[in-house]
């Protein structure tokens, strides 16, 4: 190996210690916690390192954006493969999503609520985004039903689940009732 191969691979490894570390960081005590110096601080790198890899806060956001929008697709793929029928896949997607974002509160916001600096719904949305919501396109597709296009209601659904898993994080929503809303969206938007 090449000193150049090695210092890419540091550089990578790197850049991996510190998008971990900074979500770490937001789900034990949120994203105003994450701040360059603490960050440089758990890394035990200074902060021109961490500014040699990100330009600061929004470009770290954004990197675990990416990297939650590539874990939530995975999981939406792997709940829709195991279920069985149309039905039974697009209840398995809103269960998955929502779970997600239970879960993994600080990558949620990250994604969907802080500015990361990322391009949604354009010709340069990066692909871990795009892989997001054709996870949910894929399932949903088939159930949009005709004369609808697919994609708005891809984008109806999704935003129907960011609303129920908001508003339960927040507290507005009684969490015990997610289910049955997780149903009710399900039945009325799918007419299955």
């Amino acid at each position: 190996m090449s000193v150049q191969e090695r210092k890419q691979r540091e550089r990578v490894s790197r850049e991996r210690l510190i998008v971990a570390t900074a979500r770490e960081l937001a789900e034990q005590q949120g994203w105003d916690a994450v701040t360059t110096r603490r960050l440089a601080e758990r890394i035990e790198y200074s902060q021109p390192v961490l500014y040699s890899h990100f330009r600061g806060k929004r470009e770290i956001i954004g990197a675990v954006a990416l990297q939650g929008a590539s874990e939530m697709a995975v999981a939406m793929r792997a709940a829709t493969a195991a279920a069985d029928g149309p039905r039974a896949r697009v209840a398995a997607l809103a269960r998955a999503y929502l779970a997600f974002a239970e879960r993994h509160p600080a990558v949620y916001d990250a994604l969907f609520q802080l500015d990361g600096g990322l391009a949604y719904a354009q010709e340069d949305t990066p692909e871990p985004l795009k892989d997001g919501f054709a996870a949910m396109l894929e399932c949903l597709s088939e159930v949009a039903g005709d004369g609808v296009h697919p994609g708005l209601f891809t984008e109806t659904f999704w935003a129907s689940l960011h609303g129920l898993a908001t508003l339960t994080r927040a507290g507005r929503l009684p969490p015990e009732d997610t289910e049955r809303r997780t149903e009710l969206l399900v039945d009325r938007l799918t007419m299955l």
